[in-house]
């Protein structure tokens, strides 16, 4: 009777149920390394963080990330390289930039140089470019505050291999410490012209430069000082082109920022707003976050992404800075999250940005087990979604044999992780806590990405997401559900 009522409590009267058993459900250890995602992309070994220069070209995705091949603890960054063709099975290329005399090779983007601005190759051929920040260890280490410079590098067989512009830096730094993480894009003037648009991270807000050359930049226009959240310093900009659900042009400036994210640490907020003439003019200055887990950092889109496909694509760093470099794992640091596409969406006249699990992820589904009751998982790599019957709050729960578990809620208008008790934590004081993030709005479907070492949870479709990183001794074996969870479906996820 004890146990019983326990149980009840814990729950707040929802109903526990369990697999219908007309599908029994047996766990399938289909781990190949402890805590080695199944199908989000980790580097072979090493260290890795943000995900640098992504573009597509002749039918494939390319993922460049910061890099350090001989560590699992950050070091001297290169840009390490993959290509995929559907976003979710990965090759793995040979590093790409390696530091040099002018320093470590820092975060920044890659564009396809359609009309050969640059002179690098030519029409038949255009040029991959590579605009990235110069970090100089020396000038550092003697006091300097000029030590990042902006440079180039350029491909001409598909990003396979990459040559170092002769004169680089292209843009020099104007005695600023933080000066840092190009985002160049393609932008259209009024006058109907098309410039190039490199967006910074400057210490505490974002600059904006012009060129038509990619290698001669002018400086147009700032944004940022006082606006938004100051936690930390503002790193990995990234300005989008959008369309409201009505037709309406907006621009979308992401800004990460390193600490001072909503649940310490790293984070990614967005302003939503205009951009004319070199000058980004929000329409408001709440402070907004992308995503509300603890795990998601630094995330950017990809460039030259065909119109025929009329998305906009991202992916981001599957980490925090409190505790990247102290994670349980052995031979690899870090993963990155689902790539994701963006949308704007609006709710009671105020324009908000969606982030979603891309389309190409339901091919990695396999069998679809509806559940009824408590449900055995069928492994480590899952997919779960189900919609809300009723009032707007659930209850979800993975756990293993350990008692180890993690519990997703919405209640009184929170949604929360809760991985206090989800396995191993005492690698960092700040890792075993309870994640919470507002949502006013009703939910009416959730679905939840469930990989080795990782839990994503999307909202309606991306209204609110939630992305954090967990550490069980033992795989999830068992999930279990609140009442008013209905139409509930899992499948595991295979490559």
């Amino acid at each position: 009777m004890k146990s019983n009522l326990l149980i009840a409590l814990f729950l707040s009267s929802s109903l526990i149920y369990s697999c219908s058993q007309k599908d029994d459900i047996i766990f399938k250890d289909n781990s190949v390394e402890k805590f080695r995602p199944i199908y989000h992309f980790t580097p072979r070994e090493a260290w890795m963080n943000d995900p640098n220069g992504m573009f597509y070209y002749e039918d494939e995705y390319h993922l460049f990330y910061q890099y350090y091949p001989d560590s699992t603890i950050w070091g001297p960054m290169h840009w390490g390289h993959a290509v995929t063709k559907d976003l979710v099975n990965w090759e793995h290329l040979p590093i790409a930039l390696e530091p040099d005399e002018l320093g470590y090779i820092f975060s920044g983007s890659a564009v396809v140089d359609i009309d050969n601005s640059t002179g690098f190759g030519t029409k038949e051929n255009p040029p991959l470019v590579a605009i990235y920040t110069y970090h100089d260890p020396v000038g550092e280490r003697e006091g300097k505050v000029d030590f990042q410079t902006q440079g180039i590098a350029y491909s001409l067989d598909k990003g396979r291999t990459w040559t170092k512009y002769e004169n680089n830096p292209v843009l020099d730094n104007p005695g600023i410490k933080d000066f840092r993480d190009p985002k160049v894009t393609l932008h259209e003037t009024t006058s109907g012209k098309k410039i190039w648009v490199m967006t910074l991270a400057v210490a505490d807000h974002i600059e904006f430069y012009s060129s038509e050359d990619l290698l001669n930049w002018d400086k147009t226009g700032e944004f940022g000082k006082g606006i938004g959240a100051h936690g930390g310093v503002w790193e990995c900009p990234d300005l989008i082109q959008m369309e409201t659900p009505n037709g309406e042009t907006k621009y979308v400036l992401l800004v990460s920022i390193n600490a001072g994210g909503p649940q310490k640490g790293s984070a990614t907020q967005y302003f939503i707003g205009d951009f004319k003439d070199g000058t980004f003019t929000p329409d408001d200055t709440m402070i907004r976050w992308m995503d509300y887990g603890p795990d998601n950092y630094a995330g950017v889109t990809w460039s030259n992404i065909p119109e025929s496909q009329n998305r906009t694509l991202m992916i981001g760093w599957m980490s925090n800075w409190i505790y990247a470099n102290q994670v349980p794992t052995e031979k690899w640091r870090s993963a990155m999250t689902l790539p994701r596409e963006l949308s704007l969406f609006e709710i009671d006249g105020t324009m908000l940005l969606k982030s979603a699990p891309t389309k190409e992820l339901q091919n990695q589904r396999q069998k679809v087990h509806e559940i009824s009751e408590q449900s055995n998982l069928p492994g480590i790599a899952l997919d779960l979604s189900a919609e809300l019957d009723g009032k707007d709050e659930f209850t979800i729960i993975f756990s293993n044999e350990l008692g180890e578990q993690v519990q997703i809620t919405k209640e009184l208008g929170l949604v929360s992780i809760d991985r206090s008790q989800s396995g191993i934590s005492n690698f960092n004081p700040d890792f075993a806590a309870i994640h919470s993030a507002p949502m006013s709005w009703k939910a009416d479907k959730i679905q939840i990405f469930l990989d080795a070492h990782s839990v994503e949870l999307f909202v309606n479709d991306g209204e609110l997401v939630m992305t954090s990183i967990v550490f069980p001794n033992s795989p999830w074996k068992k999930v279990e559900l609140s009442e008013n969870l209905k139409n509930a479906k899992l499948s595991p996820m295979e490559k």
